[in-house]
């Protein structure tokens, strides 16, 4: 991947620097009104270059900012969900613990001492 995005960065130079010797004419670019500044082309987008790089280096900071808020709040759920399903089986286990006196004895307690005395023989 390190090699993909250094040709990556080797060809985009390689192609500025050819644009670059090949458009040296003076431009003018309007600011505002009355601001005017007059610089080679080559110049003028290697500087608008630089501002976008600039732009993306900002929105890729923030995204990274969102991304580690981002799981703090996950954390904060998944904190509360434990939470519920810790009470759900606490509720459920009182439930059971009720309900098991009323739950019908074993139906053949024959049945049981036969198997042990088959393992015994």
């Amino acid at each position: 991947m390190r090699q993909i995005n250094f040709v990556v960065i080797f060809v985009i130079s390689l192609a500025l620097v050819l644009f670059g010797i090949e458009n040296t004419d003076p431009t003018t670019i309007h600011i505002v009104q009355g601001i005017d500044l007059e610089a080679p082309l080559c110049v003028e987008l290697i500087v608008a270059m630089g501002i976008g790089a600039v732009l993306a280096w900002v929105f890729s900071v923030w995204v990274q900012v969102q991304g580690y808020l981002g799981p703090g709040k996950q954390m904060e759920q998944s904190e509360v969900r434990i939470q519920e399903l810790e009470r759900d089986v606490e509720r459920y286990r009182v439930e059971l613990e009720e309900q098991q006196p009323m739950l019908p004895a074993s139906a053949n307690a024959d049945g049981d001492s036969e198997s042990s005395e088959a393992f015994a023989n």
